[in-house]
């Protein structure tokens, strides 16, 4: 399914084979996630995408091809592969552990071909055997929505009351996670949500609400999800002092003005900017330990659109799948 021009619809296409260089991997698509961020792509909110692009980030597949000077992985093995596809490895950044930060980095999905499709190519480098406990369509997920979810978590930082704004893919995984590790965790959706707040609640939320409310007691830490700037300030106000609020997507509308008073006690915003492959070796050690239950809504390859559709307006508890292999 191929991106032409932004704001069009995904035209079904056939495109060539493509052929691994000599650090790539040629993948057999199993399953790929939906992600907000494809909408961002999609929308034109990331400046200058290939174009035209096959989207997708969140690949499970299986290796079908490897370039000459490829190590490590096998004809046969499951792979995911993940936003972050490529790095300059020499800047300041990746020098000291950040190659999230690395202004020369690459992104799949974006500026490199993705998972909706059939086959794929990607650095073997940036790749990563996945959990067998999981199948191709529940892993998939776990590859953003999971992996920016945990990086925001381990920032967001120790409290025992975390607040969740915007209840989708990444908050129903981090949410398992969280209580696993004996948080409490308070979940925000669209006001009028109730189906959104009962899922949260399934998921292990000790408590669910609009997001323009205040939860029953004061927020150690929160992570906004959902793009909406006009919730900075709103969670601001449910945290305690010294809180930490952990803004989680790459794109986020205009945050508005707002009062010093809200911010001041040392409460303090910051901001999550892709990953590390040290954030994915972590996060798949951890969901090893947690059995973590992806929720998920199934779509043939061909019904792309409709699955954009379908994360943009809401219209699906948990995560979006194209299949596209064998489940």
């Amino acid at each position: 399914m191929v991106l032409e021009r932004t704001g069009q619809p995904l035209e079904l296409r056939d495109l060539p084979l493509p052929t691994p260089a000599e650090s790539e991997l040629l993948v057999k698509v199993l399953a790929c996630g939906v992600c907000r961020t494809d909408l961002h792509v999609f929308d034109g909110e990331l400046p200058e995408p290939k174009l035209p692009l096959v989207p997708g980030h969140e690949i499970v597949g299986e290796v079908v091809g490897a370039g000459g000077s490829v190590t490590g992985f096998a004809s046969g093995d499951r792979v995911g592969i993940p936003w972050l596809s490529g790095t300059c490895g020499a800047c300041p950044y990746c020098l000291r552990g950040q190659e999230n930060l690395c202004d020369r980095a690459v992104f799949t999905g974006y500026q490199r071909d993705g998972g909706y499709g059939e086959y794929v190519v990607a650095d073997a480098r940036y790749c990563f055997k996945l959990p067998d406990r999981y199948g191709n369509v529940e892993v998939a997920p776990l590859l953003c929505a999971g992996l920016i979810g945990w990086r925001s978590y381990r920032l967001a930082g120790n409290g025992a009351r975390l607040g969740l704004y915007g209840f989708g893919a990444a908050a129903h995984i981090l949410t398992q996670i969280a209580v696993k590790q004996g948080r409490r965790v308070y979940a925000f959706t669209r006001a009028g949500d109730d189906d959104g707040q009962e899922f949260a609640r399934r998921m292990g939320a000790t408590w669910a609400g609009a997001a323009g409310e205040l939860p029953p007691e004061s927020l150690d830490a929160a992570i906004i999800f959902a793009p909406v700037g006009e919730l900075v300030p709103v969670a601001l106000q449910a945290l305690d002092k010294g809180g930490t609020l952990v803004c989680g997507g790459i794109h986020m509308s205009d945050i508005p003005s707002f009062s010093y008073r809200i911010i001041w006690g040392e409460r303090m915003i910051r901001s999550v900017a892709n990953l590390t492959r040290q954030d994915a070796l972590d996060f798949l050690e951890t969901v090893k330990a947690v059995p973590v239950r992806t929720v998920t809504c199934e779509y043939p390859l061909e019904e792309a659109n409709r699955a954009l559709a379908d994360v943009r307006y809401g219209r699906i508890h948990g995560a979006a799948v194209l299949v596209i292999g064998e489940r």
